[in-house]
């Protein structure tokens, strides 16, 4: 009984933290219907009723930050063919390589494999012209949507690879947040989060930069290689204890949540919610589910059951719609 009071404690002093109704996170814009990170594609996610709009981003050689979900280029536009000798010797675009007037000549288009062939078959198949957009872009579009609509639609970017960004002689961090304050985004009261895999430089962003915005800190597997955090650590009590000194919530993988092979479910939602962080698990793709289960199930189970507080999704749409049911 006392340890069943506690928890209720516990969940009571750390409500502020819960979000009570959940988030739909954009990611990377209505990516489901438009290739990703486009000013068309977050336009649209944010007509389909996104409460936040992801933002990934990497440096330009200009030390522009622009949105992008990979530090490379050749998956998402057409650079092999318009800067065909600008490849490293590992055989790489590199966005850091690239003047952002260089980047503004590259048409984006859907995620391709290393084959060339689109990784979402069924998704956008047109000629349309896409640029690679600069996050003071983005930031300018969805607050100028909020003043002539009366919305709070909100930002959530994600600072991509900073230890390799440093060791390529550049601050990844404090360039993103001179963009924020510019903005006057570096608030905890703003609709914003800011999400990074690296804990290390969560942890940096919080006590060495001294930011005020709320943090996410991503959690990947350790086999990904993703930063030199240790996720199977992060994903312990302890390790959620570490999270909760300087950041609101966790972005998991929803696999680390659920066995979809066997629908059980893990611990760690009920455990980062007991340390008082949000959950927002990434990515709901319904045209790429299990086949031993819809949508609907998928929602429920995360929802329902697990009530997550946010869900980053590439079909806003469906979940704005499934929430409203």
């Amino acid at each position: 009984m006392k340890l069943y009071l506690l928890g209720l404690l516990i969940l009571a002093s750390t409500s502020q933290v819960i979000t009570a109704k959940p988030l739909v996170i954009a990611h990377r814009g209505a990516s489901g219907y438009l290739p990703e990170h486009t000013l068309q594609s977050v336009a649209l996610a944010y007509a389909q009723g996104a409460d936040f709009i992801e933002q990934d981003l990497v440096v330009t050689k200009d030390s522009k930050i622009i949105v992008l979900h990979d530090i490379h280029l050749e998956t998402v536009t057409n650079v092999e063919q318009v800067f065909p000798s600008r490849k490293r010797p590992d055989g790489r675009y590199y966005a850091l390589d690239f003047t952002l007037a260089e980047l503004k000549t590259l048409n984006v288009h859907e995620r391709q494999d290393a084959q060339g062939k689109q990784v979402f078959p069924n998704r956008y198949q047109g000629k349309g012209t896409f640029q690679v957009a600069t996050f003071e872009e983005q930031i300018e579009l969805i607050q100028q949507l909020n003043r002539q609509l009366n919305k709070t639609t909100g930002f959530y970017p994600e600072i991509k690879s900073p230890a390799w960004h440093r060791e390529q002689g550049v601050d990844i961090s404090q360039l993103v947040m001179a963009v924020l304050r510019k903005h006057q985004l570096d608030d905890a009261d703003k609709a914003i989060y800011v999400q990074c895999f690296d804990f290390a430089e969560t942890q940096r962003l919080r006590n060495d930069l001294e930011v005020k915005v709320k943090l996410i800190q991503l959690i990947g597997e350790n086999d990904w290689q993703e930063s030199p955090t240790d996720y199977d650590f992060l994903k312990t009590p302890l390790g959620l204890e570490a999270i909760a000194k300087i950041a609101q919530g966790i972005g998991p993988w929803i696999p680390q949540l659920i066995d979809l092979k066997t629908m059980q479910p893990s611990a760690l939602v009920e455990q980062a919610h007991l340390a008082g962080l949000q959950v927002h698990p990434y990515t709901f793709r319904k045209d790429a589910l299990p086949d031993n289960i819809n949508q609907k199930q998928t929602l429920n189970m995360l929802f329902n059951d697990l009530q997550v507080d946010g869900l980053f999704t590439d079909f806003t749409d469906t979940v704005v719609d499934y929430l409203a049911k």
